[in-house]
């Protein structure tokens, strides 16, 4: 049978899901963790059930596209996910607005338990809960749990159990006014759904604009009979949560007691974190010590994992024959390509435990609250903070994350320039390239240099995201400026678990869909790269050869020169060489060319292109890339090809082109037409090819 866990957004209700049911989604201490129907399953008695986690929602007159998802959920019985049960999951500190969706839930006639989430913090927070009261007034089961502490659980399930076999009904809450009483009699003739009760009919003439289950017709009929009726559809929700309010919040006041004069911690900490000044201000401070501590704690286990690749090429080299075609694209080609990426998981995994640190303990959600009437400016909303703030780790969950967003225009812009701020993918690249700006052994005062660069590339991204989005303010047109409604939840200490489990999932997503990507272009570069037109391969070999004579170059620095010369005659050659007119004024050569093209299809693919490309002929030392690029010479200036003009040019152009397939893909998804992510790929990329030109040409 199918249980529905419904709720206002941060009321536990996915950290209920998660304990119920053994799964592993994501916990996020503010709203807008869960965007879509997450299904799990629940044994009760023997028995598996499937529970499914909807989005949080405050009301069946949704705003947000979010909280469309779960009124056309309860709306068609027809509907795959439709619940035998929901669960209503309430938290006790936001009783009164909580109960409106409550009694929403119980005039659909659909059989309900209410379970009161965070009971062991009741007594703690220095609240009372009158149980007895609310089941007495409400008259469905009601019990208290906590997903956290895995408290009664079982209990619930029991409850679960005896509701499943033994539907109980609930008496409704609202009636209805004459006006809704006309509209229902001039549908019922023609599109009268029976198996909802009338309070459903209503909803469905309300909504029956968006409801995606609805025919064309019923769409015709439903809008006919309004106009005709001359039915308001807002008026009548507005009169309608008046009403419920009428009865809800004396209810509240009697069921949860405070201890006079009573003050969280909570309180006295938001005293100072949400300060108009010093809330800011300690914000930078923590981002700081954030990216801080990626240079600071990810230098080891870096360098051990490149050691590790260093031993794998070389034990392979001495089990294999090292001339065979094969043993040079497993070492050259694969492991230098893979090598150039993985190296980079001690950083993501850092990023990603101090963000999943931060959600945990309840931050988040003041850095929304704080950043608001500021990015209100700019045409977006408090919310864009959490897409922003969620867009350092992927911008596509990120882009998800905004159906949390009511106003069209504000969530369309958020879209359009969340992919700025600096993902998880673009790490590998910045490190890189810094260690070309700032040397590793600077420092300015107590703090690494490199570190401080790191997060100007961050404060860079955001920068772009607000700028482009006060461009494109009047581009994308749209309703006026929305509101923000958001629950600033208790401080709490951080579920340790929750954020390994959420890190493992998203260093093993990374390696996964990177490693993918990394190991068929890997294999294509070896090959474009190894091989070349006949000639042209041969001409290159003799010049060489004729060069290290005349130079009297040893047996490597020879071997050097060739793998360079054949490298430059090859396909791969031939197809930089094509493309290098194009981003020459950037500072860019054809190695570089080729590494722009195959990061398009993910950004971080550009450290492991230029892996594979310094590694063609170089048995020595394939896998520091790093080193490798930092010794190439450009052959017509005789300087490092990676001086300070180019690795700024190269490091602006990353910041803020569009190079992800997928988050295009997404864009595509959310806004329902492929105009928004043409757009945005035409903007995003030729943006960054003239400040990149500008770049280099202030520099070099």
């Amino acid at each position: 049978m199918k249980i529905a866990l419904v709720g206002n957004p941060n009321s536990g209700k996915t950290t209920l899901f998660n304990a119920l049911t053994g799964s592993r989604q994501k916990v996020g201490n503010f709203p807008g963790v869960t965007v879509e129907r997450i299904s799990g399953q629940i044994d009760i008695s023997g028995q598996r059930h499937t529970l499914v986690d909807l989005p949080g929602t405050y009301s069946l007159h949704p705003t947000s596209e979010d909280e469309r998802i779960v009124a056309s959920i309860l709306l068609n019985p027809e509907d795959q996910d439709f619940p035998d049960l929901v669960v209503y999951v309430l938290d006790y500190k936001s009783l009164e607005q909580q109960l409106l969706m409550l009694s929403q839930i119980i005039d659909l006639g659909l059989p309900i338990v209410l379970a009161i989430t965070m009971s062991d913090e009741v007594a703690k927070e220095g609240y009372k809960v009158n149980l007895e009261l609310i089941q007495k007034k409400i008259k469905c089961p009601v019990i208290l749990v906590s997903g956290r502490q895995k408290m009664n659980l079982e209990a619930l399930k029991d409850l679960i159990r005896e509701n499943l076999e033994s539907p109980k009904k609930t008496p409704p809450f609202y009636r209805l006014q004459q006006q809704e009483e006309f509209i229902l009699e001039a549908v019922a003739n023609q599109h009268k759904n029976n198996q909802l009760t009338t309070y459903g009919q209503l909803l469905c003439i309300e909504h029956s604009e968006w409801l995606p289950f609805l025919s064309d017709t019923q769409k015709e009929h439903y809008q006919k009979a309004i106009q005709e009726t001359e039915f308001n559809p807002i008026r009548s929700q507005v009169h309608e949560t008046m009403a419920r309010f009428e009865q809800l919040s004396p209810l509240a006041e009697q069921v949860v007691k405070k201890k006079q004069g009573y003050r969280s911690w909570t309180d006295k900490i938001d005293n100072i974190v949400s300060h108009p000044w010093v809330g800011p201000a300690i914000f930078i401070v923590v981002m700081l010590l954030v990216f801080q501590a990626i240079y600071a704690w990810a230098s080891y286990p870096m360098d051990f994992i490149e050691f590790i690749f260093a031993e794998m090429g070389s034990y392979i080299r001495q089990i294999l024959p090292a001339e065979a075609w094969y043993t040079q694209l497993l070492t050259d080609g694969i492991l230098a390509g893979l090598s150039g990426v993985l190296v980079f998981i001690p950083q993501i995994a850092i990023l990603f435990f101090l963000l999943g640190l931060l959600e945990e303990v309840g931050y988040m959600s003041r850095a929304v609250y704080l950043f608001d009437r500021f990015m209100s400016r700019f045409g977006l909303n408090g919310r864009s903070v959490v897409a922003m703030v969620s867009g350092g780790a992927c911008a596509i969950p990120a882009i998800m994350s905004t159906r949390t967003i009511a106003n069209r225009k504000e969530r369309l812009l958020t879209i359009l320039v969340t992919p700025f701020i600096a993902c998880s993918a673009r790490i590998p690249v910045y490190t890189v390239l810094v260690g070309f700006v700032v040397a590793r052994d600077v420092h300015w005062g107590p703090f690494n240099a490199q570190g401080l660069v790191f997060m100007g590339l961050y404060v860079f991204g955001i920068v772009a995201a607000l700028a482009s989005a006060l461009l494109l303010r009047p581009i994308v047109g749209g309703q006026t400026s929305g509101f923000l409604m958001i629950e600033l939840p208790n401080y709490r200490s951080p579920n340790w678990k929750s954020i390994g489990l959420e890190v493992r999932s998203k260093v093993g997503s990374f390696v996964k869909e990177a490693g993918k990507i990394i190991f068929a272009i890997s294999i294509v570069l070896w090959v474009i790269a190894s091989y070349g037109p006949a000639d042209d391969m041969e001409n290159a070999r003799s010049l060489a050869l004729q060069t290290a004579q005349e130079q009297q170059l040893d047996e490597q620095a020879t071997a050097n020169l060739i793998a360079s010369n054949e490298l430059e005659a090859s396909y791969a050659g031939h197809l930089g060489k094509f493309i290098e007119p194009a981003i020459q004024p950037l500072g860019f050569d054809w190695k570089i060319g080729i590494s722009l093209l195959t990061s398009f299809a993910a950004r971080e693919v550009f450290v492991g292109t230029m892996a594979t490309i310094y590694s063609i002929g170089d048995a020595e030392d394939e896998f520091r890339v790093r080193d490798k690029m930092a010794a190439d010479i450009n052959p017509t200036t005789g300087q490092p090809t990676y001086n300070l003009a180019t690795s700024l040019s190269l490091l602006i152009f990353f910041a803020l082109a569009m190079q992800c397939m997928s988050t295009l893909a997404v864009v595509k998804k959310e806004t329902g037409s492929w105009k928004w992510p043409i757009f945005q790929f035409i903007f995003m990329t030729g943006a960054a090819y003239i400040l990149s030109w500008i770049t280099y040409q202030l520099f070099q």
